[in-house]
């Protein structure tokens, strides 16, 4: 059985284009074109982790369904048409239309029409499988036989039974396949654990035949209700009423360039499908990674992901903080890699989690996280001010930055490094964590313990972030002080030990032996973006990541093609990752290298119009100029949450907006690369205020709560302001 959290390599493939995938929260559901599920490859229904329908193939007439079309009706939606060959006849008669909706199970509205010139007498078989494996062993492609579960017919379809295996069961202990007409429960079936349902119906010409079927899961708390159950109005269903919330209170982007509006639409749009709401706070929603594979909370995704939203949207950030200090680590576990104040990596359902970790297969082997968190709560402050829900974080924020000196600082340098706890877990502990993310200019993997240089970073900007929260919430002078001191002297220390004066970048990290990492990676982007360069390093580190070694012409490559260990279609070591490139552009912008920000954010945009303006979670790191589009990785997610939020936070970098209510400013220096002409954003949240800007050429319209003020923008014009004030705070918007 694979380990949830010991990644060694690439997902399993499942036919990149010949494949559907269908999300809803922690619900997801792979399958071919034709709707079909294959049993044998990484496709299926999969709710808590666990794959509850590993098979699902429709035949009529005792043949399989010839593929015509696939249409999305959105993120958990859409609609198989495909057509079976009955008699002599040329063209095919008989058409299947499957509408499909997933969200806690599934519903499907199979519709059979006649089209012949005579009646018709069909036998429709649905053979229906679950083999209830856990989705790490189905992602890895290491799905192992297990002693199959018992199935029996009910008064409408069949149930499925989980069995116990190695003494564990599933966290699903059955799926039930109901259908509106009740079916006939077919003798055979060519899977141990499937079973088939057949319904024999006359059709007269020009009829159509209709039921509506619905997988539903069984765990030991009872049925669980699909979202679109059978008999209801899809209109009315929690998924779509909830999609259409987000749709209408979201912040709009508007703007001529055609690459970066459809962009920013998809990325809304696979925004909203990967939202997951609490059970337990039915007003709480957070972030899941990515789909297929990642349908659930991760600290480091969920909080990246929702920074780089807080331009649309803040109810994403609110939700994931509330989460995560929820599950802050309280106690110290080897196993689980929990310590106190340590924020989680990741939480799963699966029985091999729950069984290895307890406290609902929660893992917290993450080094980057716990800081991120303190960035995270700064920033929403910035953006909605002082409030109760931000004051409620502190004492969570003090114990994250409590685990940084207790437990991040292993051996008490003054850096936060990173070394598991139990050989199940993850062997890198940054956003680079496959085995060999981390390497030596001579292609060496690097041996932890490691102290990642984005880390650093992360937990400087975390610093700056507490002294600032200080102020705002009036604790005494000196609490903000010693944060800021504390951030000057690792900052200082920082510049001092990473910094490579032989090859002009940063050190992606110190190994075991305290020994720079000399890869030139693109981790160094990070730095600017957390603000740790100096003013007079940024240049340079600006050159060395748009030099041709790194930036690939559609973003930058995780590690330098001129280093040791570059393959373009390594995971972590030569691939491009569009979060990892935004993140670089947002660094590059913050510190007025603009030019470079540009050409990496419109190489993103550029590469996002071959995926249909979706930025898969990684793509290959192949030259631009030596293939025209670019490569697909194989076991890429998609949709990936930090991926969709990309070209957000590329939005926010081309307007320079800055919010900071915590000082009542919000600063915004527009700067549109050739080819954008006009870029607008309505409906902006800041605090109780909305903000829209327009940017049309040189000429900026800034409305703040209804107050206008238009302008014309120049590198060297004063800044002009519009102001307004609520009953508790004013703020002051500056255009340079």
């Amino acid at each position: 059985m694979a380990s949830p959290w010991a990644f060694s390599g690439e997902s399993a493939g499942i036919g990149a284009g010949d494949h559907v995938t269908l999300v809803d929260g922690a619900t997801f559901m792979v399958s071919g074109r034709t709707g079909d599920v294959d049993a044998r490859g990484a496709q299926g229904l999969f709710v808590l982790d666990t794959r509850v329908v590993s098979s699902w193939t429709v035949r009529v007439a005792g043949r399989h369904v010839e593929p015509l079309s696939v249409t999305p009706n959105g993120p958990f939606s859409a609609t198989f048409v495909g057509r079976v060959h009955v008699g002599d006849t040329i063209d095919a008669p008989v058409v299947v239309v499957q509408r499909r909706w997933v969200g806690r199970g599934m519903r499907e509205d199979l519709e059979i029409r006649n089209y012949a010139d005579t009646a018709l007498e069909l036998a429709i078989e649905l053979t229906v499988g679950a083999d209830f494996q856990s989705l790490f062993d189905v992602k890895a492609g290491h799905v192992v036989p297990t002693p199959a579960g018992s199935h029996g017919a009910t008064a409408n379809g069949v149930r499925i039974d989980s069995p116990v295996h190695d003494g564990m069961r599933s966290p699903v202990h059955a799926t039930m396949v109901e259908s509106e007409l009740p079916p006939d429960v077919c003798a055979d079936s060519d899977l141990a654990d499937s079973a088939c349902l057949r319904w024999t119906v006359q059709l007269a010409p020009g009829a159509a035949w209709r039921t509506c079927l619905q997988a539903v899961v069984c765990t030991s708390d009872g049925e669980i209700e699909p979202s679109h159950p059978c008999g209801s109005f899809i209109e009315e269903a929690v998924p779509v009423r909830r999609l259409r919330r987000w749709r209408e209170s979201t912040a709009r982007v508007d703007t001529n360039h055609r690459g970066l509006a459809r962009a920013v639409d998809r990325s809304v749009e696979d925004l909203g499908s990967l939202r997951i709401f609490d059970p337990a706070h039915t007003d709480r929603v957070v972030v899941a990674a990515g789909a297929p594979w990642f349908m659930t909370l991760f600290g480091r995704d969920s909080l990246l992901t929702s920074w780089m939203a807080l331009l649309v949207d803040h109810e994403l950030a609110r939700g994931v903080l509330a989460e995560l200090a929820e599950n802050q680590g309280t106690d110290v576990d080897p196993r689980s890699e929990e310590q106190p104040g340590r924020i989680m990596h990741e939480v799963r359902f699966d029985r091999l989690s729950a069984a290895v970790l307890g406290r609902g297969g929660t893992y917290y082997g993450t080094a980057d996280a716990t800081p991120l968190f303190v960035m995270l709560v700064a920033e929403l402050a910035r953006w909605s001010g002082p409030t109760a829900d931000i004051a409620a974080l502190l004492p969570a924020v003090d114990r994250a930055l409590d685990w940084i000196d207790r437990f991040g600082d292993r051996d008490g340098d003054g850096f936060v490094e990173y070394l598991r706890s139990d050989p199940s877990g993850l062997e890198h502990q940054g956003w680079k964590d496959s085995w060999d993310g981390v390497r030596h200019l001579d292609g060496a993997v690097a041996v932890p313990p490691i102290a990642l240089c984005e880390v650093q970073g992360y937990v400087y900007a975390a610093y700056r972030g507490r002294a600032a929260l200080a102020r705002a919430f009036g604790e005494s002078d000196a609490v903000a002080r010693d944060f800021d001191e504390r951030a000057e002297l690792l900052q200082q220390r920082f510049d001092a030990t990473y910094w490579l004066a032989d090859h002009g970048w940063y050190a992606i990290g110190l190994d075991h032996a305290k020994r720079p990492i000399a890869s030139l990676t693109s981790n160094i982007g990070h730095l600017l973006w957390s603000g740790i360069v100096p003013d007079d390093r940024a240049h340079a580190v600006a050159e060395v990541l748009t030099s041709a070694p790194m930036f690939s012409g559609w973003g930058l490559r995780t590690l330098s093609a001129d280093t040791n260990g570059y393959n373009p279609l390594s995971y972590h070591c030569g691939s491009v990752w569009p979060h990892d490139t935004a993140l670089a552009v947002a660094g590059l912008s913050r510190y007025g290298h603009h030019d470079a920000a540009q050409r990496l954010a419109m190489a993103l945009i550029d590469a996002s119009a071959h995926t249909g303006g979706r930025l898969p979670e990684l793509f290959g790191g192949f030259d631009r100029a030596d293939l025209p589009a670019p490569v697909p990785y194989p076991a890429s997610c998609v949709p990936q949450a930090w991926s969709a939020a990309s070209s957000l936070l590329i939005v926010r970098a081309l307007l320079g907006l800055e919010p900071d209510l915590l000082d009542g400013r919000v600063a915004l220096r527009p700067r549109l690369p050739v080819g954008i002409d006009e870029l607008a954003v309505v409906n902006i949240p800041l605090g109780r205020h909305r903000l829209d800007v327009r940017v049309q050429g040189d000429h900026v319209d800034v409305d703040l709560d209804g107050r206008r003020l238009e302008l014309r923008a120049a590198a060297d014009a004063p800044a002009e302001q519009i102001s307004a004030r609520d009953d508790d705070h004013a703020i002051t918007v500056s255009v340079t």
